[in-house]
């Protein structure tokens, strides 16, 4: 896995209302309400799920 995008400072997605309205779930549910914890474990998860499509 290329791992160079690990020297990126900041990165910008835009979501829609029900992406937002499911993160602000999650961040309520699984992490006190805390949404930027919540954006790291969906990335976590998504870049888990990326990585094992990938072998």
């Amino acid at each position: 896995m290329n791992e160079s995008f690990l020297d990126l400072d900041e990165v910008e997605i835009e979501l829609d209302e029900a992406a937002l309205e499911a993160l602000d779930e999650k961040a309520f549910k699984e992490h006190r309400d805390n949404r930027d914890a919540a954006i790291r474990d969906l990335l976590d998860e998504w870049l888990k799920a990326h990585d094992s499509d990938e072998e």
